[in-house]
């Protein structure tokens, strides 16, 4: 199923590389004459992350040495690993560190010389070609120093790993671009078609390929795939072994793992990370309605640090696309399908976490769910985002910062939003435990609180966008008179005083009866100082909701889903004093 979606996604984009190539990212490019001698070095460092890509050969290596094609790290092209600087002194007398370096050196020597010889090998197979034959001079000219002693080695070797390949004099290609270059991709031959099993992707026979290409995600082994199989391990049916006991044809290979390498590659709008946990998404077609979706989806879930753009606009584009797609604006075929994908690392292989399949349609109607469920009342005049991950997980972590939440929060929130499940429960303690340190109900934290115990199944009453003044559970009844007991302090004496939520709220919105009494109390000499039609306003506030509260009076203790009632309803009453009822926007969603 998964294996299918890469693959058809491959053929839905396009522009990808054809069979047998790939793209690489090639920092520096080591630049030489028709005779092999050494002319410069040339970065195409595009800036400190990312470099300039090349289209070469498609390869893979395991563990064991296997150059690539006219290109590579330095180990193989230069000979270089940082174990061959020299020792310092302590380190030089430790037996076993100069014996690890040792054999560091030795393999970092074997690299390079089958990195030479398959040059001169392929040089003598086509000796026509003064690409090759050039780059087997470098060797002989001792180009190897030349390069090391270039204003530029002290950046190419900065990291491990850095790839380099050659280029003539003249040309815009490099030597590794060469055509010619895919003959020597060995292939398999078989005998009789009969004898070749069928592709799990495509279901044609096909000659399966007998281990998989790399694709890396953040985490892992370099050399970490999606398909593997240990050999000797206990995973071998019926005496077949590596991708032979799940036989997917080298076409079908190719296409699915440059279609994941190009869904996981820097800069893609495809993807977004949670801790080691890393998120793809993609559409079925290529139509406009799954551009848009996919690029609106990184928008609510993935985060971008652009000062420049204004986070609202890309959530409220969020929310035009996908009522969009689900009222039919947008045209989609019934047939069109979202998928969603997690992957984590595992040693040498990577873990799929999580998988979800859904037409588009239903896609975009959980998530105008999750909109409609986070929607409350906002009498703020810059209405900035609370319904994206990151605002989200930002208003329940100590100091705003999400290093500092519980990582299983953030996939909990996306696994609901995906599926239209309840919120995490994680999420509503954390919410609570945060308004509870500092006394702030924030807009994000109230729609954090109605939606997490509007999805909850039982049968208390929904919390409504806004203030509900039918409603009458206790803990919301009694959010709403703190709030009002609040604003009446605050009323009375401009601000000055420190306010009742300081001292009371945890308490009011735990053990009501413990605190209301007191408080009501105080509420009286505060209306003192108000002139008679403030009075009479406060008055009739108090009364029409003190006549919610139950004949038993206040309650003892509230429950925790209780107490996070009394935040709603008090922040409910709040955004009421400072809004005009004609002047309320709502924001439909159509469902």
């Amino acid at each position: 199923m998964i294996l299918k979606a890469l693959y058809d996604y491959y053929h839905r984009c396009g522009n990808l590389a054809s069979t047998g190539y790939e793209k690489k990212e090639i920092p520096f490019v080591i630049v030489i004459d028709k005779e092999g001698n050494f002319v410069t070095v040339e970065d195409r460092r595009i800036d400190s992350k990312n470099s300039q890509k090349f289209l070469v050969i498609k390869d893979s290596r395991t563990s064991a040495p296997k150059p690539y094609l006219f290109y590579d790290n330095t180990e193989y092209v230069l000979n270089y690993t940082k174990d061959s600087e020299p020792l310092n002194e302590s380190d030089s007398q430790d037996e076993m560190k100069a014996s690890a370096r040792k054999k560091k050196i030795e393999k970092s020597q074997e690299k390079h010389d089958l990195f030479v010889h398959k040059c001169q090998e392929v040089s003598l197979k086509y000796p026509e070609s003064e690409e090759f034959k050039a780059v087997t001079l470098f060797y002989k000219n001792q180009g190897v120093e030349k390069v090391k002693n270039h204003p530029l080695w002290s950046e190419i070797i900065k990291k491990d790993g850095t790839n380099l390949s050659f280029m003539l004099k003249g040309n815009l290609h490099i030597v590794a671009e060469d055509d010619e270059l895919l003959n020597e991709i060995e292939g398999e031959k078989v005998d009789s078609e009969a004898s070749l099993p069928y592709c799990l992707i495509t279901g044609e026979k096909a000659i399966p390929v007998e281990t998989t290409s790399a694709t890396m995600i953040p985490g892992s082994q370099a050399m970490a795939k999606l398909v593997a199989f240990q050999v000797n391990s206990g995973y071998d049916s019926y005496g077949k072994s590596k991708g032979l006991n799940a036989p997917i044809s080298k076409e079908a290979e190719f296409s699915y793992t440059t279609a994941l390498n190009k869904l996981l590659e820097k800069g893609s709008r495809n993807k977004f990370l949670i801790g080691n946990r890393t998120f793809l998404f993609w559409a079925s077609s290529n139509s406009d309605a799954s551009r848009q979706a996919e690029e609106s989806l990184f928008n609510l879930l993935g985060y971008v640090d652009d000062v420049k753009d204004d986070p609202n606009r890309r959530i409220e584009q969020v929310r035009k696309v996908f009522n969009s797609i689900y009222s039919g604006s947008i045209h989609t075929n019934t047939d069109d399908k979202f998928y969603f994908l997690g992957l984590a690392p595992n040693a040498a292989r990577i873990a799929v976490v999580y998988w979800n399949e859904s037409s588009l349609k239903e896609f975009a109607g959980r998530i105008l769910a999750h909109f409609k469920d986070m929607e409350i009342v906002d009498t703020r005049t810059d209405k900035k985002p609370y319904t994206g991950l990151f605002q989200i997980v930002s208003s329940v972590a100590l100091r705003g910062k999400q290093s500092d939440i519980q990582p299983n929060i953030p996939e909990a929130i996306v696994k609901s939003i995906i599926q239209d499940i309840p919120y995490p429960y994680s999420l509503f303690s954390a919410c609570i435990e945060r308004i509870r340190a500092e006394q702030e109900i924030r807009i994000t934290r109230a729609a954090i609180i109605k939606a997490y115990l509007n999805r909850i199944n039982d049968n208390n009453q929904k919390i409504k966008f806004m203030i509900d003044k039918t409603n009458t559970n206790q803990g919301y009844v009694c959010g709403r008179l703190f709030a009002t007991l609040e604003y009446l302090q605050e009323r009375s004496s401009n601000g000055s005083n420190a306010s009742i939520r300081s001292r009371y709220m945890n308490a009011a919105s735990a053990t009501p009866a413990a605190v209301f009494a007191t408080i009501i109390n105080l509420s009286i000499h505060h209306e003192e100082k108000l002139d008679k039609g403030s009075q009479i306003f406060f008055e009739q506030l108090k009364s029409e909701i003190l006549d919610k509260i139950s004949s038993k009076g206040f309650p003892s203790h509230l429950s925790l889903q209780d107490q996070g009632r009394f935040m709603v309803g008090y922040y409910h009453q709040r955004q009421e004093f400072y809004t005009k009822k004609d002047k309320i926007e709502v924001i439909n969603v159509e469902q």
